[in-house]
């Protein structure tokens, strides 16, 4: 394996990092559940390399159901709490610090079912317009609005999410 080509060809770097204090709020909050969303980096301002998100879950049960994507990988990092990972052949009860890569094809799935708020990292690459599907999901459960199989399909197919 060597290194990518070059993205970057002056002469001199440049001043061009962005910080995010602790106590930024999140973007985003879906469903009744205490989920919270931070778009630490997104696509858009990664130039499509990842994706970055802090998925912040409340004591509620939460979490997707297996599926896979084509276009991009995903990462998940426990911060706190226990959350479920699914890698497509078992669940594991992951503690912080532990790191789950799925490549794309790979089936995966995440779950709060502990009964205490969980926290992780969720990382996309290369960087797709994930924020999206994650605001067309909080919308649907702020307004409880029910979708049919067929809508549920083309939502899906639209963002790269292919159940299982």
């Amino acid at each position: 394996m060597s290194y990518p080509q070059a993205l970057y060809v002056a002469e001199k770097g440049e001043a061009s990092g962005t910080f995010r204090p602790k106590g930024h709020e999140p973007e985003l909050r879906i469903g009744e559940g205490g989920t919270e969303v931070s778009y630490l980096a997104t696509g858009a301002t990664t130039g499509g390399l990842f994706g970055l998100y802090r998925w912040d879950m409340g004591a509620r049960p939460s979490g997707p159901s297996a599926h896979y994507h084509r276009t991009m990988a995903e990462s998940f990092f426990v911060l706190s709490g226990t959350v479920r990972l699914y890698d497509g052949a078992r669940w594991v009860e992951a503690a912080p610090g532990d790191f789950l890569h799925v490549p794309p094809g790979g089936v995966h799935a995440f779950r709060n079912e502990s009964g205490e708020p969980a926290s992780l990292l969720l990382h996309f690459a290369p960087g797709a317009p994930r924020e999206s599907y994650f605001e067309e999901l909080a919308e649907i459960a702020a307004t409880g609005r029910t979708l049919t199989e067929e809508e549920w399909t083309e939502l899906y197919l639209r963002h790269d999410q292919y159940m299982v």
